[in-house]
């Protein structure tokens, strides 16, 4: 029997027909596509990129060369590198340089606070207009994340820029006037030193630059985190998404452990390195007033984001998928003598590692070539209610409504206030954690950065990574992600009692301790050691008295005389430091042929510290960030699974502006507050109250404790809810199955008369009969 004329030629092989004369064409499923009704020829490849608009590169320059590119891959890579710059900048040299600003421009925690969360306000401010604009049909997701690059450059470049409208940075012990001499006035002090050290700069302009830098910085980074996240999902299949993402978080996790690290090593360097020799003024990294180059790391950050924003830049809105990839498309091999290849890459990574990140992000569409078929493969699994609704919303006002939908959801609703109790430790804890360890541990600020860094990339980027790698290895449904959060959570939550741990406070004369000779007045920096020395208009120059405790000034230690041993200025003849029992210390240096030492009774370096629960904190806050960004990636994987296809990119922005209003904008101005209350010592030189100069450890930690058990317990009561109001739809009731192994996905496309829409070809599904997922 013959077939119909319209199914001759095509179709699928029975084994039961083989041998059979029966008409029909045994076809290759790999490569079939349409053919004309009866022709025997080779099948016609899918058409092109190039003629659907989704050739790389810029504006009309869009040459063959670039398109091999053009992959999701590629565009997983660059966005890995912005989202690592934005970690370094952001979660890196900014909170690295917080107290080093305090003290430069004389600002309070509470200050800082607000310029930290300037970013969030930002954020808080475009997410829902970049989410939706972005995240419209035709909308060119690359086109927002290259130009998001370039606004964090700028926010970069403004960041630094108060280092440059300041004069050099100067300190008390390169004046005379730190010693006692009884012949001293206020106006002495306050006329000679009007514009040394960072009491006499800080002001309303300061914080007003750095708020609208980190302004730019968060207008910037809006569209990483979401139109990013979405781009990647929409051009992946779900098998794959949550390894793609996973790596994308790591990258984003990592770049603050940059930050942390270079930004530290940039502290040891003196702030005014280009036109001041360190080694003239006296004092050391380790000195409490000591200021590193803070403004070096925004200078190369800026560079950077110029440089990744040009490939970003370049990428179509939608990718081709690797079938449609063009394999060895010029002609030749590397074999080939006119072969060119591509030198100048390691060149550009190496010189500036980002230099070359930029430029693919701002390139890529807004969806890849075969997202659409991607997507079809996909089982729903928003929450029951959602996934029934069908209708998208397209126009700017159905804005509310489309919000309002979103909001009906209640395990959406609940991961969003997870992650907003979320948001508000990790970035109250980003901003003020360096200065916690610096405090408590009595380590300086670039070694406080050190030890962040290093603990900050295995751990946040290994439970990043971890989480998303969990998530693909046991195929875990959207019930099953939400309790993985809450697992992880009640882990980090048993963990936030490091926070008990603290070290006793510095003797300090005066304020921790008393003098060895009555007070005077009611200023308890004062006594009848000091009396005659006028001491009141001397600036903050702490000393480390032979008796170990430490005063607030070589003046108020009494001392008359002074020696300059390099970078030590060693003080002598100090009437407040009891020395009766002690054997006075001394100072070792090269001089002449051999090595001398001088006795000393105070010297301007820290005294040595006791404590000995630096290692036990930090092996303890380890496991509290492993446990917390090992939540992070399923509770992502969650929000997108419980909402519809066609909300992923507006629920992101919904999710994130809560994250920001509820989280993580309040977060840096309650822990400055909460700083600010542990202060036992302010700076109040000329009349002016600036930078805390000294803090209670006991209160600090207290506070530190508080804040992090009643967020995580939080953060724990949000996800239980999230998973216990989720309802899976109905055309899956069970929301802890197993999904299923997707290798090849089928459309509802009528081919030769075979439907094969949901029909199962091999062990999988198949689109067009083309495999797709494996290779993704």
């Amino acid at each position: 029997m013959s077939p119909p004329e319209d199914l001759a030629g095509a179709g699928v092989v029975n084994r039961g027909f083989e041998g059979a004369d029966d008409g029909f064409q045994t076809i290759d499923l790999r490569t079939h596509g349409k053919e004309p009704p009866g022709s025997h020829q080779a099948p016609a490849d899918p058409p092109p990129p190039e003629e659907r608009g989704l050739r790389c590169g810029w504006a009309a320059w869009r040459p063959r060369w670039l398109q091999r590119y053009r992959t999701a891959k590629w565009a997983l890579f660059w966005l890995c590198w912005a989202g690592a710059i934005q970690g370094m900048v952001v979660n890196g040299f900014v909170n690295v340089v917080i107290t080093t600003i305090e003290k430069r421009f004389g600002l309070r925690s509470m200050q800082t606070g607000v310029i930290a969360g300037g970013y969030d306000m930002a954020s808080f401010i475009c997410l829902a207009p970049v989410t939706y604009l972005g995240g419209r049909a035709g909308a060119s997701k690359p086109r927002w994340l290259g130009l998001g690059v370039l606004l964090m450059g700028g926010g970069s470049l403004l960041f630094a820029l108060p280092h440059f409208l300041v004069p050099p940075y100067r300190v008390a012990s390169e004046e005379p006037d730190d010693l006692c001499r009884a012949n001293r006035t206020m106006g002495d002090l306050c006329d000679s030193t009007a514009t040394a050290g960072g009491w006499a700069e800080g002001g309303a302009w300061a914080v007003a630059v750095f708020v609208a830098a980190q302004l730019l910085h968060g207008a910037g980074a809006t569209p990483l985190f979401t139109l990013g996240v979405t781009y990647i999902d929409e051009n992946v299949s779900k098998k794959m998404s949550s390894v793609y993402l996973g790596v994308y978080y790591t990258m984003a996790v990592v770049g603050p452990a940059l930050g942390y690290v270079v930004g530290g090593q940039m502290l040891n360097i003196y702030t005014d390195f280009i036109t001041v020799d360190s080694s003239t003024v006296g004092i050391t990294p380790l000195s409490s007033v000591w200021v590193g180059a803070w403004w070096v790391g925004f200078i190369l950050s800026a560079l950077l984001c110029l440089v990744v924003a040009v490939p970003l830049l370049a990428f179509p809105h939608e990718l081709p998928e690797f079938y449609l990839t063009p394999k060895g498309g010029v002609g030749i091999t590397p074999l080939s003598s006119v072969w060119v290849g591509a030198w100048w890459v390691g060149f550009i990574l190496s010189a500036l590692l980002c230099l070359v990140v930029a430029v693919p992000l701002l390139a890529f569409p807004h969806e890849l070539p075969g997202a659409a078929e991607i997507r079809s493969s996909k089982v729903s699994e928003a929450h029951e209610g959602e996934a029934s609704k069908s209708a998208a919303f397209s126009a700017l006002h159905e804005l509310p409504r489309a919000a309002a939908a979103l909001l009906r959801n209640p395990t959406f609703l609940f991961l969003n206030l997870a992650g907003a109790s979320e948001g508000m430790l990790i970035s109250g804890f980003a901003a003020f954690l360096p200065k916690l360890i610096e405090n408590q541990f009595a380590v300086n600020a670039s070694e406080a950065a050190l030890l962040l860094g290093v603990i900050t990339v295995p751990a946040g980027g290994g439970g990043t990574f971890l989480g998303g790698w969990l998530v693909k290895r046991w195929r875990l449904a959207c019930a099953g992600i939400i309790r993985l959060c809450v697992a992880a959570t009640l882990a980090a939550a048993a963990f936030t009692f490091s926070f008990v741990l603290s070290c006793d406070d510095y003797p300090f004369a005066g304020v921790t301790v008393p003098y060895n000779t009555p007070s005077v007045g009611g200023d308890r920096l004062s006594s009848v050691c000091n009396a005659a020395c006028a001491c009141a208009a001397a600036a903050y120059a702490p000393v480390c008295g032979a008796d170990g405790v430490v005063y607030y000034s070589p003046c108020h230690a009494g001392c008359a005389t002074s020696n300059n041993v390099g970078s030590a200025q060693l003080y002598g003849d100090c009437a407040c430091v009891n020395t009766t029992g002690v054997v006075l210390p001394s100072y070792s240096f090269e001089g002449g042929a051999s090595n001398s030492s001088i006795t000393y009774e105070a010297i301007n370096s820290p005294c040595a510290s006791d404590c000995a629960h630096l290692w036990l904190f930090v092996f303890l806050s380890f496991c509290v960030m492993l446990f917390t960004f090992l939540a992070t990636m399923p509770a992502l994987s969650a929000t997108l699974r419980c909402v519809r296809e066609d909300q992923r990119s507006f629920a992101l922005g919904i999710q994130w502006i809560k994250v920001r209003l509820l989280g993580t904008i309040p977060a840096p101005l309650l822990f400055g507050f909460l700083i600010d209350l542990s202060c036992s010592l302010w700076d109040t030189t000329c009349g002016a109250t600036g930078a805390c100069l000294l803090y209670d450890n006991v209160n600090m930690s207290r506070y530190m404790l508080a804040l992090a058990l009643v967020g995580k317990l939080c953060s724990l009561l949000f996800f239980f809810l999230a998973w216990w109001f989720y309802r899976p739809p109905s055309n899956n009731k069970n929301g802890n199955a197993v999904l299923p192994s997707v290798d090849m996905v089928v459309t509802s496309e009528k081919t030769n008369g075979v439907v094969a829409n949901g029909e199962t070809v091999g062990n999988g599904y198949c689109n067009q009969a083309l495999e797709c997922s494996d290779h993704l």
